[in-house]
């Protein structure tokens, strides 16, 4: 919405007006409860103007006379200059000046009043919060608002992108194989069959893919229905080839259109348990639910998030790739750094050039975020023409990219010097450093959770009164989602512990708000590291191959064992990565990988 049109925002307030409605709440997902939906369902970022190519976190809640959007910490500066002229303000959802939504409702509403949702983007639970807690109140959930269908007339149609079939080969794990495993799952939660809602579990059940139905992640639109006697899958008949029928058939599903999920649950049997994630499953399709309905499945996702031997093989392949189009770029970036033509928008448009020059590489796994100087400060900083600046003078530039490989998903991020970097640049890159180090060598028992783990990456940095305020991992998948639960590594309680075969990543980091930014990020796979008396022990093996930047380490901080863990990896990155480089090419990161002393 261009900035002073409020057009639309005033044709919300009718709609609300002729059904009754006192408050509307608007969500930035869709009934798959994705972190970033088809353009289809971002009508939240159309309406208010707070947006951008990665997706923005927020909800927005619009009354008679008000009209707000709630986001996190990562988004407090874009949003507020977002925002500024839509009609919209800003709230925090996190922060010591956090308020919470449903708390804001129910306190300037009155009893009797009528919130309305459109129930196809919200989650069972958080439609069942809020449910109570305005039932609590004397007020009315209205799950049937679906307030794109009546002022959004443009509204782009659901994506129609050809889905493709995922070599089985690079995924070790036929789709019969993933069934069983998922049924077993089901019958372990005294269900007998499950609806599978969230695109990451369909696409990893099915072995199948395709590219542009969400942004840098190659999921398609489907519904997955399983039970011991029928597999369905709901999906729009134009985006299916002959291959992938004849795959879809080969493991005997039904093909049913998208939209008959709705009628399919409802006329299920009686007698039928139907496994239902109440985080991921729409409120919309809980409400047609014709069967007794359980609530679970988590454990579906942990199958998902383990990789096999053959995945994690594969994953080295695409780290070996991701390393090359890495040394292409950074090469780039240091020739023609001096001429002070390159821009952050440049450099993103460049990035993704070289690493689609690799046919094996669909996609980004996410929307470049360069960051120069104080942008570099914006954890999730993406220029745009606005803010696009040209990187020249002395300075920090950072930049957090990935590719969505065949071979597996990559995620890195690389802060590096320009020009002549100072002693406290230097200084806060160790501190960050000596945290990604901390974590990258631990051993730790069987049965630990990522947040018993995250205070290893701050440490460094608490013990001089800094800090970063985003988690320190998140799980990844295998040419899935680029974040991927349930595993994390973070200050928040999380009570899924940590196995072998999962991939997270290590990104500890520090933001001096109009200074500079700095992140280092590796992706690391958890594995078994020996048995002793006390059970079972597990370490992390590093997967990304690219180094760190020579001219930004303090070594008068660091421990001899920091020293040789630096020398270590970038002698592995050397090895893997030279024989597949110009020679131009390795002698540059010969020199990027010679011994730190």
């Amino acid at each position: 919405m261009e900035k002073n049109n409020l057009e639309y925002l005033a044709r919300l307030r009718k709609a609300m007006a002729d059904n009754g409605i006192a408050a509307t709440v608007i969500s930035s997902t869709d009934p798959h409860q994705s972190e970033l939906p088809p353009a289809h369902w971002r009508g939240r970022e159309w309406l208010t103007g707070f947006q951008s190519e990665n997706g923005t976190s927020g909800t927005a809640v619009v009354t008679a006379d008000k009209a707000l959007v709630w986001t996190d910490s990562r988004y407090f500066i874009q949003a507020t200059q977002q925002l500024e002229g839509t009609g919209f303000s800003m709230m925090k959802d996190d922060g010591p000046d956090a308020v919470d939504l449903i708390d804001w409702l129910v306190e300037h509403l009155n009893q009797g009043d009528t919130v309305g949702i459109d129930g196809m983007t919200f989650s069972i639970s958080y439609a069942q919060r809020l449910e109570q807690e305005l039932s609590d109140n004397g007020m009315k959930l209205n799950d049937g608002f679906a307030q794109f269908d009546l002022i959004y007339p443009e509204r782009p149609g659901r994506p129609l992108n050809k889905i493709f079939v995922h070599d089985e080969n690079i995924v070790g794990r036929n789709v019969d194989q993933k069934v069983n495993d998922i049924l077993q799952e089901v019958k372990a939660e005294l269900a007998n069959a499950v609806l599978i809602s969230s695109l990451d579990d369909i696409a990893w059940a099915t072995n199948l893919r395709a590219a542009g139905d969400i942004p840098f992640s190659p999921v398609y639109l489907a519904f997955l229905y399983l039970s011991p006697s029928q597999r369905v899958i709901f999906v729009d008949a134009d985006k299916l080839t002959d291959e992938v029928t004849a795959h879809l058939k080969k493991y005997n599903f039904e093909i049913k259109p998208y939209d008959g999920v709705l009628d399919f649950v409802a006329s299920l049997p009686k007698e039928t348990r139907l496994l239902l994630d109440p985080q991921k499953t729409a409120r919309g399709i809980y409400d047609k639910v014709g069967c007794t309905p359980v609530f679970g499945g988590d454990a579906i996702a942990k199958l998902k998030s383990i990789k096999n031997a053959t995945m994690l093989a594969n994953l080295a392949t695409a780290m070996e790739k991701d390393g090359v189009a890495l040394v292409k770029f950074f090469m780039l970036v240091e020739k023609e750094y001096p001429s002070g033509k390159l821009t952050e928008l440049g450099l993103g448009k460049t990035l993704r050039e070289i690493r689609l020059a690799d046919k094996s590489c669909v996609d980004e796994s996410f929307a470049p975020i360069v960051g120069w100087n104080e942008h570099a400060a914006l954890p999730h900083y993406e220029a745009t023409p606005e803010t696009d600046v040209a990187i020249e003078g002395n300075g920090l530039l950072l930049v957090d990219s990935g590719g969505q490989y065949t071979y597996g998903t990559t995620d890195i991020t690389r802060t590096i010097a320009l020009g002549t970097p100072t002693e406290e640049q230097k200084h806060d890159f160790t501190l960050v450093m000596k945290g990604n180090i901390a974590l990258d060598t631990i051993k730790f028992p069987a049965g630990t959770r990522g947040a018993q783990l995250d205070v290893l990456a701050r440490q460094y940095l608490w013990n001089e009164g800094k800090a970063y305020f985003h988690g320190t991992g998140h799980g990844v998948g295998f040419f899935i989602n680029c974040h991927e639960g349930p595993q994390s590594i973070r200050l928040n309680e999380n009570p899924v512990a940590l196995e072998p075969g999962m991939v997270t990543s290590n990104e500890p980091g520090l933001y001096l708000e109009g200074r500079y930014g700095i992140r280092c990020e590796n992706l690391i796979a958890c594995e078994p590291w020996q048995t002793t008396e006390f059970g079972p022990f597990l370490q992390f093996r590093t997967m990304t191959l690219f180094p760190f930047d020579l001219n930004l380490f303090d070594t008068s901080i660091m421990t001899p064992q920091e020293i040789e863990w630096v020398n270590s990896y970038h002698t592995e990155v050397r090895n893997r990565l030279t024989p597949l480089l110009t020679p131009e090419e390795a002698e540059w990161l010969a020199k990027k990988t010679a011994p730190l002393k």
